[in-house]
């Protein structure tokens, strides 16, 4: 009898022992997987190596229950070098498997959202997709770990990840999720569009699935920043640009209340900040003016075809804003120019010596989506396999957001529905624009969205994952959700400022004109009338 199927039968003889079933697993013998450990973590137990005991960041891992905690390296190809994690609850499993995603190059194991889904009784999956570090120096001459960081880990993980929940309890998950913001909303596409078994459920925030044109819009705004040194826009300024946005489009949706609920109805023009005098931060040169006008543009080719959109008016300070993605705290500092540069030295010229100012939009475009946009691009709206089995998504993203300019989500969706038609795209894909909402989190606007952390039973009118899930189980279509902005947007027991309700695409939340403004029970979703002309 196979090795593997003996320990299955094991594993499900003894579910009544977790303890002894979880060193089990250390034994199995799978294809191109080494087990390194598998323990049992006691309740409470667990927190970060890199964490000191007495810090903060361990706080939330301090309710998770136990688990057995099983890691390993998983090598698909010779040069493949895959770290993964699976955790999954000593008692009370629910039955489901949630896979999480990376942010940015990846790199690491994502240990916050993993407690995040285990607390919730989750089994629950996530891989360095094959690299170490933040940066993507590790492409450079290696592409299997390219295509590991493109796709192939996410699903290898995934199937890895069932066999080893079978082991432990016995059988299968009933239902696997998948959840991610960012490059773990790219993976979340990836997912849907070249596995569709994977996953039952699929929520893809903010996500970066245009790739190569997405990291070439950072090489735009990089170059319209820094080519010419007196057109750097400093962080000291971004409050004045902030501002007069926020002046000049934050009353059309009939509610003051500093956010701009539809971003792109606010045709606001840089030049109401020119110097009228001596220069200062409230306002901008004329070579600042320039620069700020082709962020907001996007990056176009010489003969006038766009490449990617640009960014929107509105949310411009914030814990996740401009300063850190677009400027940076100085000039060469931001995370975009971080991640045009490591782009196109490691992943499309293979030269580490690569110059942003030689950056050309009609040459290195189409250089970076001949040699990679077949492996991270996941721009393809071809669902039907995905919606043939079941499978449900939602996508999100913020109006705000100054890493992925959100109207790319929008074309995407738009695009599903094109390809798919609008009636069998309603069945199965939902998308939600977040007002004030930044990248995958912060921002001015009602910001939150999901359980929070330690909540057995969460809202289900204010989580996204309950909503995906009732639409797998129970075939409930998701309606408006309800967003919540806190006191902090980083703890989620802080005191609660704002309710709104976050509305389908394209029905926008209106206020019924009595009752307070904080409260989302005083708005409807409605289709505003300038989508119904389109």
């Amino acid at each position: 009898m196979d090795r593997f199927w003996l320990v299955v039968l094991t594993a499900a003889s003894c579910a009544s022992s977790h303890a002894a079933t979880c060193d089990g697993i250390a034994v199995l013998k799978l294809k191109d997987t080494t087990i390194l450990t598998a323990v049992v973590v006691g309740a409470g137990e667990f927190a970060p190596s890199s964490a000191a005991p007495t810090s903060p960041i361990v706080t939330p891992y301090r309710i998770l229950p136990a688990f057995c905690r099983v890691t390993g390296i998983l090598k698909p190809s010779a040069d493949s070098n895959i770290q993964f994690e699976v955790w999954m609850p000593a008692t009370d499993w629910n039955g489901k498997l949630q896979g999480v995603g990376n942010g940015g190059f990846a790199g690491s194991i994502q240990y916050g959202p993993m407690a995040g889904a285990l607390g919730q009784n989750y089994a629950v999956v996530n891989s360095d997709t094959g690299h170490t570090g933040s940066d993507a120096t590790w492409a450079l001459g290696h592409p299997e770990k390219l295509i590991d960081y493109g796709y192939r880990a996410v699903h290898e993980t995934t199937v890895l990840a069932k066999k080893i929940v079978v082991a432990f309890y016995g059988n299968g998950p009933r239902r696997s999720y998948f959840s991610s913001c960012s490059n773990g909303g790219r993976q979340a596409l990836m997912e849907a569009q070249r596995y569709p078994a994977d996953y039952d459920g699929i929520i893809a925030g903010a996500p970066a699935n245009d790739f190569t044109h997405l990291v070439s819009g950072f090489a735009w705004n990089t170059n319209a920043l820094m080519l010419d040194p007196a057109s750097y826009i400093p962080p000291a300024k971004i409050k004045a640009m902030a501002d007069a946005t926020v002046a000049s489009c934050d009353a059309r949706d009939g509610v003051a209340d500093g956010v701009i609920d539809d971003p792109t109805r606010c045709h606001f023009d840089p030049s109401v900040l020119l110097c009228k005098a001596e220069e200062n931060n409230s306002c901008l040169t004329a070579p600042q003016v320039a620069a700020l006008k082709k962020i907001y543009s996007g990056p176009i080719t010489s003969k006038g075809r766009r490449i990617f959109p640009g960014y929107l008016p509105g949310g411009e300070m914030g814990a996740f804003s401009w300063s850190g993605w677009i400027t940076g705290a100085a000039p060469g500092r931001g995370a975009q120019f971080s991640f045009a540069t490591q782009f196109f030295m490691n992943m499309v010229f293979g030269d580490p010596k690569w110059d942003f100012k030689t950056f050309n939009v009609d040459k290195d475009v189409w250089t970076a989506d001949k040699k990679v946009a077949k492996i991270l691009n996941s721009v393809d709206p071809d669902l039907s396999a995905f919606r043939a089995r079941g499978g449900k998504l939602i996508l999100w993203h913020g109006w705000s957001d100054p890493a992925i300019a959100a109207e790319r989500t929008i074309q995407y969706f738009q695009a599903v529905q094109h390809k798919m038609g609008s009636k069998k795209t309603s069945e199965f894909v939902r998308l939600y624009m977040v007002p004030g909402l930044q990248h995958c989190a912060g921002g001015p606007g009602p910001n939150m969205f999901g359980a929070a952390p330690g909540t057995s039973q969460p809202d289900p009118n204010s989580d996204m994952s309950a909503a995906i899930e009732r639409w797998v189980d129970t075939g409930t279509v998701p309606d408006s959700i309800v967003a919540v902005k806190r006191a902090s947007d980083f703890d989620p027991a802080s005191k609660l400022l704002r309710t709104r309700p976050l509305c389908p695409y394209p029905q926008v939340a209106r206020y019924q004109g009595s009752g307070s403004t904080d409260d989302a029970a005083n708005f409807s979703c409605e289709i505003p009338s300038y989508a119904k002309r389109k």
